[in-house]
C-alpha cells in the first residue's frame, strides 16, 4: 500500500486545515487508516484513525472536538479536518494504514506509512 498525504501548510492559531491521504496499491490491506504527528524533539504520536468497514473512529484526547477524520472508500482516501488549531498542533503529520481492524494508537502496530506533510500553526 502506498500512501500520499497532502494539505499541510501555515495557518494562524484558531484557523483550520484539511489534510488528505490517498491510498494506492493493495488497498484491501488498509482496513484502518489514520494520522500520526511528530513535533520537533518529540516522539511520533497518534492523532486519529478510522476503520473503513464501519466508519468507527478514534482520537487522541487533545484533538477531540476539534479534529474530524473521515474516509472515502470509493476513492481510497482519508481526510483530517483540523479546526481551532493551536501552536501545539504544529508538527509533521503522517498518514498511516494497517491491515488489522483494531484502532490502535501504537505506531509500531501500523503497517504502512506515507511521507509527512508539515502543519505549522503560528501563535
Amino acid at each position: 500500500v502506498q500512501l500520499q498525504a497532502s494539505g499541510g501548510g501555515l495557518v494562524q492559531a484558531g484557523g483550520s486545515l484539511r489534510l488528505s491521504c490517498a491510498a494506492s496499491g493493495r488497498t484491501s490491506r488498509s482496513a484502518v487508516m489514520g494520522w500520526f504527528r511528530q513535533a520537533p524533539g518529540k516522539e511520533r504520536e497518534f492523532v486519529a484513525a478510522v476503520r473503513r468497514s464501519d466508519g468507527d473512529t478514534r482520537y487522541r484526547d487533545s484533538v477531540k472536538g476539534r479534529f474530524t477524520i473521515s474516509g472515502d472508500n470509493d476513492k481510497n482516501m482519508v481526510h483530517l479536518l483540523m479546526n481551532s488549531l493551536t501552536f501545539e498542533d504544529t508538527a509533521i503529520y503522517y498518514c498511516a494504514a494497517r491491515s488489522g481492524s483494531f484502532l490502535t494508537m501504537s505506531a509500531g502496530s501500523w503497517d504502512y506509512w506515507g511521507q509527512g506533510t508539515l502543519v505549522t500553526v503560528s501563535s
